[in-house]
């Protein structure tokens, strides 16, 4: 059963490592990334589902030629021939998840690769930024009526509201959006974190950060904004791909889930008043004490009461009140001032 819905409908944050093109064209690769994430706290892996010829095709004209960035001078078919995860492999990875405790997720780029998916009982689905705007894609992938992840980098408001009534027309709502910057790597002054708060209330669906920055920063600022799924790319340290320059190696990402738990714990829930940890230090707190010894009868005034620290006395806002009226019984320096210490009240 995939536990996305489950987890964040009781407040934790979902972790979605992507593994991406990071197996390096080997098998065993990409078990030993299964095995890392599981253990680092991951929630599911992610793979991605295609062959060249799902994304695009053979073809040596200008348009089909990436210009600048990471992948420059490639022609998009080789770099998505090189990069691909073989089908073949994919049983054994969705079992070494299930294994390991993870779910498994991956991305389709066109209904072969969905029918696939389908065939091995894959659970749930994402779809990336690119395919933001592939409304017959999505719509066939949002008919299997299972969970569906939409990626929004680059999207506008309409594009991404399109994309949801996609899904909503053929009947399902289990849908999340991620805020997404389609950079590789993403800077920091792109990513634009507060766009998440607004996608919650504009779309009103769970909203999460699918990050392709540096470092975990902004993971930790995306959950402290209210983002539901953290997914990163993750890589093994001895392994190039076409996607490990934007990747963070195990180590980090177990760090980063670390985080990520401790920023939502902080978070917590709304509430006031002292909490269990307060406790100790409520006793700290000022209140009136006297501070001279006063006689039975005796005025209140500015020298022998005093708001001080420790509670235990009146407190502080009814300092004025009390000014100018006697004590109904003799007082110690040193004690707290009590109601029943005051004529009048």
């Amino acid at each position: 059963m995939f536990r996305l819905f489950d987890k964040i409908n009781k407040g934790g944050v979902y972790v979605i490592a992507e593994m991406s093109a990071n197996h390096g064209g080997n098998i065993d690769n990409a078990i030993e990334i299964v095995h890392h994430v599981a253990q680092a706290g991951a929630d599911c892996l992610k793979i991605q589902t295609y062959t060249a010829d799902s994304i695009t095709i053979d073809c040596n004209s200008e348009e089909f030629q990436v210009d600048g960035g990471l992948w420059d001078g490639y022609k998009l078919y080789d770099l998505y021939k090189y990069s691909e995860t073989p089908y073949e492999w994919h049983k054994q990875i969705k079992a070494e998840c299930e294994l390991c405790g993870i779910d498994f997720l991956s991305t389709p780029f066109d209904r072969a690769d969905v029918d696939f998916l389908e065939s091995i009982n894959c659970e749930a689905y994402k779809i990336a930024s690119f395919e933001l705007i592939d409304i017959p894609l999505i719509e066939y992938v949002a008919s299997k009526r299972k969970p569906i992840i939409i990626s929004c980098g680059m999207g506008s408001i309409e594009e991404i509201n399109e994309a949801l009534m996609a899904c909503y027309n053929v009947e399902n709502n289990n849908v999340v959006l991620l805020k997404c910057c389609s950079e590789y790597p993403a800077c920091i002054e792109d990513m634009n974190l507060a766009t998440i708060a607004d996608m919650k209330k504009r779309f009103n669906v769970p909203v999460g950060f699918s990050d392709h920055s540096e470092g975990n920063i902004a993971d930790i600022v995306a959950v402290s904004m209210g983002a539901c799924i953290i997914e990163k790319h993750v890589k093994l340290d001895d392994v190039e791909s076409v996607d490990s320059g934007f990747s963070m190696c195990i180590e980090s990402f177990a760090v980063m889930v670390d985080s990520i738990k401790d920023v939502r714990n902080m978070a917590g829930s709304i509430k006031y008043g002292p909490n269990i940890g307060e406790m100790g230090n409520f006793k700290l707190r000022r209140s009136l004490f006297v501070s001279e010894n006063i006689k039975a009868g005796e005025t209140f005034t500015e020298k022998n009461i005093r708001s001080i620290r420790p509670s235990g006395g009146i407190k502080p806002k009814y300092y004025q009140n009390i000014i100018g009226k006697k004590a109904l019984v003799d007082l110690k320096k040193g004690s707290p001032l009590l109601l029943e210490n005051i004529e009048g009240l």
